[in-house]
């Protein structure tokens, strides 16, 4: 029997993973990654007999492949991808690879933001409840490593859209749509349609006996909701009383049809506090109840969740001024709804490589909440000209601009404008990538950089 070759592009977490099971399924395996491999990496392909290159991609090992998985970091339009897709070679993620060898119920989440938090609070909830569940997607460990090594029960995924885009026949059990605003356009030939379509690919596959949970306040999800017409059973969470979940005065309430009876936790109980966080908190409690965990449960973990590292993450309080590390927030709305959660007048740093980026979400937040603006990147002549002259805040008085081209002199520059009583929040609104190697290097400097003044 000839053995299939497989190919995979990328050897990061979710690439090795996949090069692990593909192993362990009979596979010709071959690993080709365009950067350097990290060590740690290069010793579990090692380790497992895989045969793999760095540095650049010989096309001919990649073309002769019978398959490919593709990193979510590869975009669509990549002429290697385009000459496999135009010889007929499937082109799939490792979420995609993974699921056929695994029986396990799949919680998949998306949305623009919220998703490692949600993730993080179902992935918290299922563990209390004593589940065998395991965490990937783009956090945890690799769905195919665990598949290969020690699967699970249920897994729950936090899937991105770059993510979606390369899964066909892969079904989620339980699909939650956080929210959907424009992110990530320069991915999708900057039309905002295409995103959208990506994200609703993770209600791809359901059936009636599936279901689908989404945050039903949200215009772009309501009206994809009419046109498209999903399959599963729909979960609604928001404002109204006519959803699954909502709030009541003071309280959150949960509903769902599994539950004995509804959950209802005081607001100010929630570990996690904002507008943005009580809707994870709402998607997160439907999801357990329609898996039968009980209430109590449920009512632990949102009352003592810590969160998740770099988003709206306290750093120290300097000399009456508090530095907090939102660096998750790679777009506007996510930076909207950290402004949303402050109390206290703002010093706001932002900036890194824009993605196609509408600022003036944020405008009418930055007027009430800010009198000052650092920022931090390589280009900010886009950030120049949108707060630049004319932009005032509401108390009349011109907005305090400050332009750097790095941490060290942002947070610098931040103390300095800051008050006693005020708030230093890192929120760039864009990715991290001019100047760090990702967002979670860009919040340890920043943290690194607030302990140092």
């Amino acid at each position: 029997m000839i053995m299939k070759r497989l190919v995979i592009l990328g050897a990061g977490e979710s690439g090795c993973g996949a090069a692990v099971l593909g192993k362990a399924k009979g596979y010709d395996v071959f690993v080709s990654d365009m950067g350097g491999i990290k060590p740690a990496y290069m010793a579990l392909l090692e380790h497992n007999g895989i045969a793999f290159e760095q540095n650049g991609h010989t096309e001919s090992l990649i073309l002769s492949a019978d398959e490919v998985v593709k990193s979510p970091g590869i975009p669509d339009n990549a002429p290697l991808i385009l000459k496999l897709r135009g010889q007929g070679t499937p082109v799939i993620s490792e979420i995609e690879f993974a699921a056929r060898y695994t029986g396990a119920k799949m919680i998949c989440i998306t949305g623009s933001n919220g998703k490692t938090t949600t993730t993080s609070l179902v992935f918290d909830i299922l563990r209390r409840a004593g589940l065998d569940v395991g965490l990937a997607g783009n956090i945890g460990n690799s769905l195919a490593l665990q598949v290969a090594q020690q699967d699970h029960e249920y897994y729950v995924i936090e899937l991105s859209s770059f993510q979606l885009d390369n899964m066909y026949d892969f079904k989620a059990d339980i699909a939650i749509l956080l929210n959907i605003t424009p992110d990530h356009l320069d991915r999708y030939d900057y039309y905002f349609q295409n995103y959208v379509d990506a994200k609703f690919r993770i209600t791809r596959n359901q059936t009636g006996k599936d279901a689908f949970i989404y945050w039903a306040d949200d215009p772009v999800i309501d009206r994809e909701i009419a046109r498209l017409r999903p399959q599963a059973t729909l979960y609604p969470f928001g404002s109204s009383r006519n959803n699954i979940a909502y709030t009541d005065g003071n309280c959150l309430v949960v509903a769902a049809p599994q539950a004995a009876q509804p959950l209802r936790i005081p607001l100010e109980e929630l570990s996690l506090q904002g507008l943005h966080n009580r809707q994870n908190s709402m998607a997160a409690s439907i999801a357990a109840q329609i898996l039968h965990i009980k209430n109590e449960t449920i009512r632990e973990a949102l009352t003592s969740f810590p969160g998740v590292p770099h988003r709206l993450q306290y750093v120290a309080t300097v000399r009456d001024v508090r530095f907090i590390n939102d660096s998750k927030a790679t777009n506007v709305n996510s930076c909207w709804y950290a402004l949303e959660a402050m109390t206290t007048p703002t010093v706001l740093i932002l900036g890194g490589k824009d993605k196609g980026n509408d600022y003036s979400e944020i405008d009418a937040l930055v007027r009430r909440k800010c009198h000052t603006l650092v920022f931090m990147g390589l280009h900010n002549e886009k950030l120049r000209e949108h707060f630049g002259s004319g932009f005032t805040t509401d108390t009349g008085l011109p907005l305090n601009i400050i332009d750097t081209d790095n941490l060290q002199d942002a947070v610098r520059g931040a103390y300095s404008a800051a008050r006693p009583g005020d708030t230093v929040l890192l929120s760039p609104c864009c990715a991290s990538f001019d100047l760090f190697s990702s967002y979670e290097d860009r919040g340890e400097q920043f943290m690194n950089a607030v302990r140092a003044l």
